[in-house]
């Protein structure tokens, strides 16, 4: 997970739909940059993650990753009980609703 700001500007991040090194690479609808991920080792981020921009206005900048917590639903619920999961979406059912699961052990 990526933060989205840059110089005060909000980018929209999006799949470019090319692949760098086995690794997705992004672009931002605003200045058509070119998002390739790197890892810098940093402690405290999961995966030490930025996004490097490797084409267009912001080449040779980074977006910094945002904190995130990688946890089972179990952990997750116990410690967020009102939380909700969608259900998996079937073809053919119609559009996917929003169902409370304690308990689940996904």
């Amino acid at each position: 997970m990526y933060g989205r700001e840059i110089d005060g500007n909000v980018l929209t991040l999006s799949a470019s739909g090319w692949l760098y090194d086995d690794l997705f690479v992004l672009y931002d609808y605003e200045t058509e940059t070119i998002w390739y991920p790197v890892n810098l080792g940093q402690a405290g981020f999961g995966c030490g993650c930025v996004l490097w921009g490797i084409a267009g206005q912001y080449a040779g900048r980074m977006v910094q990753p945002m904190p995130f917590l990688n946890t089972t639903w179990n952990i997750w619920f116990g410690g967020h009980p009102d939380s909700k999961l969608m259900e998996e979406y079937q073809p053919g059912d119609g559009i996917a609703s929003d169902t409370s699961l304690p308990g689940d052990s996904r």
